[in-house]
């Protein structure tokens, strides 16, 4: 007898009906019955053939690790074209993005992804036509601008990395265009602007060329193209703020905590300030006062609050804003020192407040537009003109110029949304549920409007946000609304370890501790199975998020098998261990002394218990998350029969074409599953 092996399913017999079960039979609304792409007559059959089984054990990080064939073999199939064009749709509206601001606010520059890749332009003036400066396959975004406006430091990827977002390069560019010109771009190495001297007539940044784990800070002289290597002290360094000879120095001792110090560069002298012998968590700045410091953390309290001190006693925290049952989300302060710029999350609502300087005496903003996120945006160095970027979950970002000597509002652009009716956007409501412990978990819930008159429930889209020490917040989503426009109930919750709600709950999952907590996900699953069922019926719930959301969804397939009908993750952390390995994750914990713990946390040990379809998306080049864990659990599903499939992304999957096919697939599987 012949045997006919079916993509993702294990073994059928010939002659017999066996569908796969990741036919679309619900592609898009109004799809053909015979769709013109012969690949979704059967989408997860392997176009490349079906995979050899690969060895059990893989090693290595990145594209080296894995060899072309096997890239060729998880290569994505294509797209139906009528869900096709529906997502690409989506994927066009654009928000008005900030940008940075010349000094005399008469023109600007912003990242723009109209060509479908992320490049540089400039506007001169209020609703000028953009003028775009950059081109080519690689995005390009802008950093900063010079002090005299001389020019504008962007960064640009490469080095085969999808666009290079995990190691662009510096670039100057002259404001009327023309030619990049080099500061460093190295293969492998990521590149950060550190700040553009006040004469502009140098560049510092930091690198981590000289070792992985390690960043040293460099000039480069903009006259001679000279770099130079100023700091070399090991330590994952980054410069929070300048004044003079003196720079607050920033090292990073875990996702959020860090130590501060004052370097004084003419004497080589590093001076420790806040966090040596911590794990606290600080944001700092110079003040408008000499000697003064501006210091955000949630050292004294339950949540992140603005502080000041001074430079010879950086112990004594003096609070700016009075107490507030929220986190301050971030602060800045202009160049010119006059104002302080902080925002508030208020359970996941951003507000900006402006404080000035001297006085820390609030000053009032001119009346704004409805908005869930009101967030600070590019500040001219004359300290005049403050960009306000305005986002919600019906609206795509939209940025607004204040003039503080008139105090007038300029929206510079608009948001574009070609073939989109953004009055049909759902709103983001804030809701909760309760976890097993009887802690309430906050989440925000987009349902479609025919759910609420439906005789059954509509199916649901769980999405965990990434991290682990992220936050979900009513901003503006393509992915959210389409899975909506497809007939999708989406919830985003925020479980215990995400930002925003207090440190109590942001450190609720630390190490071993995140034991205690990870039913958080498995208890999201039981409470709408429970809630939200009409007639006896209870909807159907897939799951689905990238990175530790992504890692997130291995649990929920894995340990908490059976608590979801379907799961779709992308560059998911399958093992903590190896993980570890790779990167710098102190919240995690320790990958010695935790190993048990993490051992218990990781998914890769509950393979076995896994019984609902899953489809896996990775970008071939992560640099965090090794590819061959993906290609682990797809071998251990397939050796099971558990209907899976693993598509890879050889160029990065932050490029829009892969960003379609992912979303799009994503799509597709969630209909055919829980419809």
């Amino acid at each position: 007898m012949v045997m006919v092996v079916v993509a993702g399913m294990g073994v059928a017999t010939a002659g017999a009906e066996a569908p796969s079960p990741f036919t679309y039979p619900h592609a898009s609304p109004g799809a053909s019955a015979t769709p013109s792409v012969d690949p979704f007559t059967d989408p997860f059959a392997y176009p490349h053939g079906l995979p050899s089984r690969a060895p059990s054990t893989y090693t290595g990080l990145g594209a080296a690790s894995v060899s072309a064939d096997v890239i060729a073999r998880f290569a994505p199939p294509p797209l139906d074209p009528t869900l096709a064009r529906g997502l690409q749709a989506m994927l066009d509206v654009r928000g008005a993005g900030g940008g940075v601001l010349a000094s005399n606010g008469a023109r600007a520059f912003f990242t723009w992804r109209i060509t479908g890749t992320a490049q540089v332009w400039r506007q001169d003036g209020p609703q000028a036509w953009p003028i775009q400066l950059t081109g080519g396959e690689a995005n390009t975004s802008v950093v900063d601008i010079a002090p005299d406006d001389s020019f504008v430091v962007v960064a640009r990827g490469g080095d085969g990395d999808g666009g290079g977002a995990e190691a662009p390069g510096l670039y100057l560019l002259a404001p009327t265009g023309g030619a990049l010109r080099v500061i460093q771009h190295t293969p492998g190495v990521q590149t950060k602007l550190a700040f553009i001297s006040d004469d502009s007539r140098a560049v510092f940044f930091t690198a981590n060329d000289r070792a992985p784990d390690a960043y040293a800070v460099y000039r480069f002289d903009v006259n001679t193209g000279e770099r130079r290597l100023l700091f070399d002290t090991p330590g994952l360094w980054s410069i929070a703020d300048h004044r003079g000879d003196h720079w607050l120095m920033q090292k990073r001792t875990g996702s959020r905590t860090s130590e501060i110090y004052d370097y004084d560069v003419a004497a080589k002298a590093l001076t420790p300030l806040l966090g040596a012998g911590e794990a606290e968590a600080y944001d700092v700045a110079f003040g408008a006062k000499a000697g003064q410091l501006l210091v955000l953390t949630d050292k004294l309290g339950e949540y992140r609050r603005l502080y000041t001190a001074e430079a010879r006693k950086p112990e004594q925290l003096s609070p700016i804003v009075t107490e507030l049952p929220h986190d301050l989300e971030s602060f800045v302060i202009d160049h010119a020192r006059r104002r302080i710029y902080y925002v508030v999350n208020e359970d996941g609502f951003m507000r900006t407040h402006v404080l000035d300087a001297r006085t820390f005496e609030p000053i009032a903003l001119p009346r704004l537009p409805a908005a869930d996120s009101i967030v600070t945006g590019a500040l001219a160095r004359s300290g005049r003109f403050a960009e306000l970027a305005l986002e919600g979950s019906t609206m795509p970002p939209t940025s607004l110029v204040l003039d503080w000597r008139t105090r007038k509002l300029v929206a510079w652009r608009r948001p574009a949304a070609p073939e989109v009716d953004v009055h049909a956007f759902v709103k983001a409501e804030l809701e909760s549920y309760p976890a097993r412990d009887g802690v309430s978990i906050p989440m925000f819930v987009r349902r479609p409007a025919a759910c609420a008159k439906a005789a059954t429930p509509c199916p649901v889209i769980v999405e965990f946000h990434g991290g682990p020490e992220g936050q979900s917040t009513p901003r503006f989503s393509a992915a959210a609304q389409l899975f909506v426009e497809h007939g999708f109930v989406v919830v985003q919750p925020n479980v215990r370890g995400s930002s925003g709600y207090g440190k109590a709950w942001l450190h609720a999952d630390d190490g071993p501790k995140r034991l205690d907590v990870i039913t958080d996900i498995e208890d999201c699953a039981t409470f709408i199975r429970r809630a939200w069922a009409k007639g006896g019926v209870a909807p159907k719930i897939g799951v689905t998020g990238g990175s530790y959301g992504g890692y997130a969804v291995l649990i929920a397939m894995t340990r908490f098998a059976g608590s979801y009908d379907a799961g779709v993750e992308q560059v998911g952390i399958a093992n903590l261990v190896t993980f570890l390995a790779n990167t710098r994750g102190s919240e995690y914990g320790d990958p010695v002394k935790d190993k048990v713990a993490l051992d218990q946390l990781s998914p890769i040990h509950y393979l076995d218990r896994v019984k609902a379809p899953l489809l896996m998306f990775h970008g071939v080049a992560d640099p965090h998350v090794p590819v061959g864990d993906a290609l682990q659990i797809h071998e251990a599903l397939q050796a099971r029969k558990i209907a899976n499939r693993l598509i890879l992304f050889p160029d990065g999957a932050s490029k829009r074409g892969n960003v379609a096919l992912a979303l799009g697939h994503t799509v597709a599987f969630f209909e055919q599953q829980l419809k």
